[in-house]
């Protein structure tokens, strides 16, 4: 396919992190951006936000005991 250069001005601190998560991930940046959009598009990031938000409403109970637990693990060593 043939590729087209887009051009797009961001702030610094979003073209570091850009930068690294592509470098993370292995992909040039061009490759990054298009993956981006391409899950975008597609919903596919949509879908993942409404998983990750129906997770947490029905397990939210767990996470709520966890920092409990912590708060008072917490309270003890500075007794």
């Amino acid at each position: 396919m043939a590729k087209t250069q887009l051009g797009a001005r961001v702030d610094q601190d979003v073209a570091e992190l850009a930068k690294k998560r592509a470098a993370d991930l292995g992909l040039s940046i061009g490759d990054y951006l298009a993956r981006l959009v391409q899950d975008d598009a597609s919903g596919l990031r949509a879908r993942a936000v409404d998983a990750a938000a129906r997770f947490l409403a029905e397990h939210q109970d767990v996470f709520d005991e966890t920092e409990d637990a912590q708060e008072i693990r917490r309270g003890e060593r500075a007794a």
